[in-house]
């Protein structure tokens, strides 16, 4: 079906909304060569891929003829341009879930990992490998990519190359409700940024930043926190801002094609004579809402962007802080932040891969914030009442982000401590 107006936009969004809520997750690691420290070839992912596909059945994901990823049930694996590995995981209805799907995959990983020796490293930025010694494989996009992010942000290439993240995924039940999470999750970037820093080191010496990760993000093409993000989006705001963004690429006759900054608007009036003015379909929608690289943004659900990847002790802690906030207790989430003001926060937001913890948002701390909003998720979570087998509710994995805001010191600090 093609698109030629704002409303058919609007109306995928609106599609989007579920009366039960899922959640899902998609991690980002690195990984080494163990016996020397240099990261993972395209050659040595194909052997990754092949284990998978030979001891746990997964499919292959291919393009033109190279594979490319992985895929079984509703979970998928991907490379990321620098052949960062990429769990997107099922839509699962609570933390234990997701974090069993995760140390599911992390085990097999490790296992053949152990086989080819090879070893994984979850962080936010690669602390060793210099940008112009990290690998590529033959994903087309990526080529395209490598060519065009930059002459939009300096350090665009940086984040395709020597960045890894964690991404959750949260939905909505009516455009109302989406406005609701859609302004907690935007206000709470900086909180974000800040508590889960774990990117401190840049070529083996301190980088000068606790998440040089979001560093890097601020100055990515076609990324960071838009302005209008804070200003109460609704459907029909986010439906203006996607039609109005430049495409980076359109996809046709299995071949990715750069367009010079035409807009997804231009897209929809037939006047992109390289699809000899052909009008966008869904697909293309979809494409195009995926590289709007934005620390949080929309499909038929909402993706937050801003968590450095972090190892097994604090990965699920993200997903259950957010699950906790907006699933179990937004009304009060929303609440605690209606005084912030939007400059406030995009300073915030700025200063946070640098100061963390001391970052101030309307006269307190990101670590004063950080413990009043740990308390509103922990109420969240036991009101959700989802219990594993023990008999243990989804608080189990706030530990990790009690212990940073205890202690007042993040991963990365604790990084920089080690490696001093």
């Amino acid at each position: 079906m093609e698109i030629n107006s704002k409303d058919q936009i609007i109306d995928y969004f609106l599609s989007g909304a579920k009366k039960n809520f899922f959640i899902g997750v998609e991690n980002e690691k690195f990984l080494f060569q163990e016996n020397n420290n240099v990261r993972a070839t395209y050659l040595d992912m194909k052997k990754v891929f092949e284990i998978f596909k030979k001891n746990f059945e997964w499919k292959e994901v291919n393009e033109n003829e190279s594979i490319v990823g992985l895929k079984i049930g509703g979970k998928s694996i991907s490379l990321e341009p620098g052949n960062q590995i990429e769990l997107s995981g099922d839509k699962l209805s609570n933390i234990h879930e997701v974090c069993s799907e995760s140390y599911d995959f992390q085990n097999k990983l490790d296992q053949a990992c152990k086989e080819l020796g090879l070893k994984t490293m979850s962080i936010g930025y690669d602390p060793i490998t210099k940008l112009s010694n990290a690998p590529n494989n033959p994903k087309q996009r990526y080529k395209l990519m490598t060519r065009e992010m930059p002459k939009g942000g300096k350090l665009s290439l940086n984040m395709m190359y020597q960045t890894s993240g964690t991404q959750i995924n949260l939905d909505y039940i009516s455009e109302e409700d989406f406005k609701k999470k859609f302004k907690i999750i935007a206000y709470l970037t900086p909180i974000t940024v800040a508590i889960f820093a774990n990117s401190a080191i840049l070529e083996n010496k301190p980088s000068g930043y606790l998440s040089y990760r979001a560093k890097v993000w601020q100055n990515t093409s076609r990324g960071g926190l838009p302005k209008i993000f804070l200003e109460d989006m609704d459907f029909e705001k986010y439906a203006d801002f996607a039609i109005n963004f430049p495409l980076l690429f359109i996809y046709k006759n299995k071949e990715h094609k750069n367009l010079n900054n035409k807009t997804f608007g231009d897209f929809m009036k037939g006047s992109l004579s390289e699809v000899n003015n052909h009008l966008p379909n869904f697909k293309d929608l979809e494409l195009h809402l995926s590289t709007i690289f934005t620390e949080i943004r929309l499909k038929k659900y909402i993706e937050m962007r801003s968590l450095d990847a972090c190892e097994w002790d604090c990965h699920c802690a993200g997903p259950a802080f957010y699950t906790g906030l907006i699933y179990g207790k937004l009304d009060e989430s929303l609440d605690l932040i209606k005084d912030w003001k939007s400059e406030d926060v995009l300073k915030a937001y700025l200063d946070a891969p640098k100061k963390g913890l001391k970052t101030e948002i309307n006269g307190k701390s990101i670590l004063e914030w950080g413990k009043l909003l740990l308390n509103i998720s922990n109420r969240g979570l036991i009101g959700r009442n989802f219990k594993n087998k023990t008999g243990k509710d989804e608080t189990i994995y706030l530990k990790n982000i009690e212990q940073i805001l205890q202690q007042n010191k993040t991963k990365a600090e604790k990084t920089l401590e080690n490696f001093n």
